[in-house]
């Protein structure tokens, strides 16, 4: 069970800031990830329909014999209701995390939260901040645009319409004194530089993906499943599109050196 990989999905390359983040603290652990480009983004999608995705990729996952999985999708995470359906020893989503490190790193109590539509619309991280801080100040923002952006790799900051869509999204949180945004989807660390361009230096951006990862590390230790081994951990990169794509924009983001990829289906 120790030297069984670790399982992350997400529906598109958003996820893989996980999969950088986990690659650092747990360097020994194989890593199997799954981005469902043939459906992405999820983030415009029902929640039945967004419900139904996720079971399909937990249930990739699982056949492929992973010992947790990571969800690390906002969306995922939002529809199931605060991930109460999550079970906590074998697999974490990135609201909780995300939610708990804003929540550290607040001092004046006012949280920016940006998301895709359905998790915005779900008022998970609104929910979960007020129940851990109740004097907590909190604003959201919808932001559609940034997940089909990083998907086709608009992400410098010398990008004009990224920047423009980050000022017209961002510029009324940054009018309401925010001093921690919360990423609440694992692509929007790709365009960390665009939103500080906006939001200014002393908001401290708090990546989803990344306290996702560092949840799934603390839950392994606890269970006493960390990899015994002690060589480099392997990834393996599943899509349910074009693999020739994902893997010309995953090697933007993150060092995908001997890593396989290859085409799947999850339904």
């Amino acid at each position: 069970m120790r030297n069984r990989p670790i399982g992350v999905f997400d529906s598109g390359l958003g996820g893989l800031t996980t999969v950088n983040e986990l690659r650092k603290i747990l360097p020994h652990e194989d890593i199997i990830y799954l981005g469902d480009t043939a459906r992405v983004p999820y983030g415009t999608k029902s929640r039945e329909t967004v419900l139904k995705y996720a079971e399909q990729d937990f249930g990739f996952l699982s056949r492929l014999g992973v010992k947790f999985t990571i969800a690390a999708c906002g969306t995922v995470s939002s529809v199931k209701v605060g991930e109460d359906s999550f079970d906590a020893d074998l697999c974490t989503g990135v609201i909780i995390p995300a939610v708990k490190a804003a929540c550290r790193a607040t001092v004046n109590k006012r949280i920016g939260v940006i998301a895709t539509s359905a998790s915005i619309r779900s008022e998970s991280y609104e929910r979960l901040i007020k129940y851990v801080m109740p004097e907590a100040k909190v604003f959201s923002k919808a932001c559609p645009m940034f997940v089909p952006l990083v998907e086709n790799g608009y992400v410098g900051r010398e990008c004009e319409p990224t920047a423009a869509f980050a000022r017209e999204y961002l510029s009324p949180l940054k009018d309401e004194g925010i001093d921690v945004l919360i990423l609440g989807c694992t692509h929007y660390p790709l365009l960390s530089d665009v939103i500080s361009d906006v939001v200014g230096g002393g908001v401290k951006l708090i990546s989803s993906g990344a306290e996702a990862a560092r949840c799934a590390k603390m839950l392994l230790e606890q269970k006493g499943l960390l990899c015994e081994g002690k060589s480099a951990g392997k990834m393996k990169l599943y899509c349910t599109d074009s693999p020739e794509l994902f893997k010309e924009n995953a090697s933007r983001f993150i060092d995908i050196s001997g890593a396989t990829v290859e085409r799947c289906s999850v339904e």
